[in-house]
C-alpha cells in the first residue's frame, strides 16, 4: 500500500489496537510500535459498556471475545451503611437487546488478546514489539517518524502519528511537555480469584458497587465466570516511580473493618494477591493534535474509573478517528489528500472533547458519591431507592446509546 497511506501508532494497548483495526478498515496502513517486547496481562478485569461494545463487534471481534466475556443480569449497588443492597439495576440480554450491543465485563488480557489475533489477521497491519517512539519530524511529505529497537534506530515516512501509549505517554510529551498527569491521591486495589473460593451465591453474574465511608468496592465475573474481579479503591499516597505496585493484603483488609459487611469483608479477604494501581488523570489541556500528530485515550485524558469508561472512551476515540481521517484523506473523487490530515485531526478533538469531558466529570462526581458518610450517605441511600431501578439505568443512556 501506497507510504501515504502509512499511519504510525505508538501503543498496543485497548486504545491503540483498536485505533489499527478502525483505521485499517478505513483503508490505511497501519504501523503499531510497542515498547513492550511482549504483550502481557496487565490490569485485571473492565467493564465495556454497549458504546464500547458496539464498536467491537462492529470489527468483527465477537466471535473471539464472546466466549471469555461476561453479560451480567444486573449491577448490584449495595450500601455499607444499609448493610446490603439498595438497588438492583437489571441489564442482562434484554438490556443488551435495547442498547443493539452487549454490557460486556472481561478480564483486560482477553480483550487484548482478542484485539491482538485480529491485528496479527490484518495484512495492513504491522506490529513491532520491543520498538518504541522516539522522535517525529513535521515535513511537507507528511512525517518522519523516529523509532527504537534495542540500539538500533530507523526513519519511516507517515502521513500521521497517533499516540496511544498511556499516561504516561512518550508523544504527548514530546507535543504537550507541559500537560503532566496528576495523581488523585485514591489508590485501586485490584485483584483476582477463583470463582470456586466463594459461596455459590456470590458468584452469580452480577457487578456488585459496595459503597462506603471514604472506599468502594467492585466485584464482577470475568474469564467466562471462571474468576472474580475484585477492585477496592481507598485514599492513599503515592511516592514511588510509575504507577503499580504488589500490595499487601492485610492493609486492604484493614481498611475494609468491621464498619463495612460482612459480604463486602469477604470479598477483599478472599483475594490472595493485590496489585495498588495510583490513580491519575490527565488534565483537560484544550488540544488533541497539532499538526498531524493526535493523541488517543489515557494519552489524551486519562480519567477516574467510576463510570466504567476509561477503556469505552479510548474505543470510542478509535472509532471517530478513523472516520473522520477517512473522510479527510480518502475521500471519494478526491484521491489522497494528506495536506487535509491537521484539519481532520483538529475535528476529531473537537467531536470527542465535550463528550470525554462529560465523562471524566462524570466519574468524579461518582467517586464522591460513592464515598460519602454519615448523613449525606443516608441522604444518597434514600435517593436510590426513591429513583428505582429504572429511572437510575436511564440515567446512563447518554453514555450507552452513543454511536459513531
Amino acid at each position: 500500500m501506497a507510504a501515504t497511506r502509512t499511519i504510525i501508532v505508538a501503543g498496543a494497548g485497548i486504545g491503540g489496537l483498536t485505533a489499527s483495526l478502525t483505521l485499517a478498515a478505513r483503508g490505511f496502513r497501519v504501523v503499531i510500535l510497542e515498547k513492550a517486547e511482549r504483550l502481557e496481562e496487565a490490569g485485571a478485569g473492565l467493564q465495556l459498556s454497549p458504546n464500547a461494545s458496539r464498536i467491537l463487534v462492529e470489527l468483527g471481534l465477537k466471535p473471539r471475545l464472546g466466549p471469555r466475556a461476561v453479560t451480567p443480569d444486573a449491577i448490584n449497588i449495595m450500601s455499607a451503611r444499609a448493610g446490603g443492597e439498595i438497588a438492583r439495576l437489571p441489564l442482562g440480554e434484554a438490556a443488551s437487546f435495547r442498547a443493539g450491543a452487549p454490557y460486556w465485563v472481561v478480564h483486560r488480557a482477553d480483550l487484548q488478546a482478542a484485539l491482538l489475533a485480529e491485528v496479527n489477521d490484518n495484512p495492513d497491519i504491522d506490529l513491532r514489539l520491543g520498538c518504541q517512539f522516539e522522535d517525529v519530524t513535521s515535513h511537507a511529505k507528511g512525517l518522519t517518524v523516529v523509532q527504537r529497537s534495542g540500539n538500533a534506530r530507523q526513519q519511516e515516512l507517515a502521513v500521521a502519528l497517533i499516540g496511544a501509549d498511556g499516561i504516561w505517554s512518550a508523544v504527548r510529551n514530546h507535543l504537550f511537555p507541559e500537560v503532566q498527569p496528576q495523581f488523585s491521591g485514591l489508590i485501586a486495589w485490584r485483584g483476582t480469584l477463583d470463582a470456586t473460593a466463594l459461596p455459590r451465591e456470590y458468584t452469580s453474574a452480577r457487578v456488585q458497587l459496595w459503597m462506603g465511608p471514604n472506599a468502594h468496592l467492585v466485584a464482577y465475573p470475568i474469564s467466562g465466570a471462571r474468576q472474580i474481579n475484585v477492585v477496592a479503591v481507598v485514599p492513599g499516597t503515592w511516592n514511588r516511580p510509575g504507577w503499580s505496585a504488589a500490595g499487601d493484603a492485610n492493609e486492604i483488609k484493614n481498611a475494609f473493618s468491621s464498619q463495612w459487611p460482612a459480604t463486602a469483608r469477604m470479598l477483599v479477604g478472599a483475594v490472595d494477591e493485590w496489585r495498588r494501581w495510583a490513580l491519575f488523570t490527565v488534565p483537560d489541556h484544550g488540544e488533541w493534535s497539532d499538526g498531524a500528530i493526535a493523541l488517543l485515550g489515557d494519552a489524551a485524558h486519562a480519567m477516574l474509573p467510576f463510570a466504567a469508561q476509561g477503556a469505552g472512551m479510548a474505543i470510542e476515540d478509535a472509532a471517530v478517528l478513523a472516520q473522520v481521517l477517512s473522510e479527510g484523506v480518502l475521500s471519494e473523487g478526491a484521491g489522497e489528500n494528506i495536506a487535509a490530515i491537521p484539519g481532520a485531526l483538529k475535528r476529531y478533538g473537537r467531536l470527542r472533547r465535550a463528550r470525554v469531558l462529560q465523562v471524566q466529570r462524570a466519574a468524579r462526581r461518582q467517586g464522591r458519591i460513592y464515598h460519602l458518610t454519615g448523613p449525606l450517605a443516608f441522604a444518597r441511600d434514600l435517593a436510590i431507592k426513591a429513583m428505582g431501578p429504572q429511572r437510575m439505568l436511564a440515567r446512563q443512556d447518554w453514555i450507552y446509546d452513543w454511536r459513531a
